[in-house]
């Protein structure tokens, strides 16, 4: 089958388009044939080997799974003996490992039934971004004024998206080119990064993949305001983010504010719930651009400049 290879860390130019073996499900398998599969901080972190305090789960000296690509949506090929949930030709998303390939494997606790209002190239884009959105919002309440920093990407836009379903006051943090897309998504007010300060005070601030100063984000907050931190660049080669995540673990208990740093796994109820909120009209995934297969580097590249907005997708003929 094709699909993208990677036989050693760095950066995109790393990957490549080319022939492997289907991979055989076992047991408690599903063999999704993809359509399409979608690009996040997950894959590049994998990709690049960083931060290094994570190489004896990616991989010591190079990848531990050849073919990239975590978030899928497809059609059921086959499954395991004793896969229950799922059978051949059910359409479906979720998590699954090495997605940038014609066909995946994944574990049914990873999968639910696709969107019916969704194509596959839209359904690809929702599983690690929307449960992560999903999680961080907790139990946002109507009237809440809510700050979402990186509300431009495909986090952001399904922070947005589901902050103000519920009837809370978003001001959504961006760049200039992606304000007209956060303005759609239901963002009440809209911060230019690229030309004024982080201002006023929030019930909830949420920072994805962000590198902005804990105590200017505790700063934005009302006395017992909530800041969930998403993921995080920069902070070095060896612990990158991680150090700013485990920092806000730490300093929570001496604080009236509550400080959460979230890494959400893709589980089926979540996938769930998501798809309910979709089928209702409640939310819907901003998919930015569309890559073939043999794009996949360029898609990357895309993400980690920052420049495209809402989800990219890959799409595998």
């Amino acid at each position: 089958m094709r699909a993208i290879v990677q036989d050693e860390y760095g950066p995109p130019h790393t990957l490549s388009l080319g022939e492997v073996p289907t991979p055989t499900p076992g047991a408690d398998d599903v063999l999704i044939r993809v359509h399409a599969a979608s690009v996040d901080y997950g894959v590049w972190h994998i990709m690049t080997g960083l931060p290094l305090v994570a190489r004896p789960g990616f991989g010591l000296r190079r990848p531990r799974n050849r073919v990239p690509g975590m978030d899928v949506a497809g059609v059921v090929e086959s499954v395991g003996a004793n896969v229950t949930a799922f059978r051949p030709g059910d359409e479906v998303y979720g998590e699954a490992t090495g997605a940038y390939a014609q066909f995946a494997l994944a574990r049914p606790a990873k999968l639910a039934r696709k969107p019916a209002n969704l194509s596959f190239t839209e359904a690809a884009a929702v599983p690690t971004s929307g449960v992560t959105a999903l999680r961080a919002l907790g139990q946002v309440t109507v009237g809440e004024k809510v700050l979402v920093i990186g509300a431009g990407g495909g986090v952001g836009s399904f922070a947005t998206q589901l902050a103000t379903a519920v009837g809370a006051h978003v001001t959504a943090v961006c760049s200039t080119a992606k304000a007209d897309l956060v303005r759609s998504l239901g963002a009440r007010a809209v911060i230019d990064y690229t030309r004024e300060p982080l201002t006023g005070t929030y019930d909830l601030v949420v920072d994805i993949a962000g590198i902005r100063p804990l105590p200017l984000l505790r700063g934005l907050l009302t006395e017992r305001g909530r800041l969930v931190v998403v993921g995080g660049e920069g902070g070095g080669r060896w612990f990158g983010g991680l150090g700013r995540m485990l920092t806000v673990r730490l300093i929570t208990p001496f604080t009236r504010q509550r400080l959460d740093a979230l890494i959400a796994l893709t589980r089926t109820a979540d996938l769930d719930t998501l798809r309910d909120l979709i089928e209702a009209g409640t939310v819907r995934p901003a998919v930015g651009r569309t890559y073939p297969l043999a794009e996949t580097s360029t898609a990357v590249s895309d993400l980690a400049t920052g420049n495209a907005p809402g989800k990219l997708v890959i799409t595998i003929d």
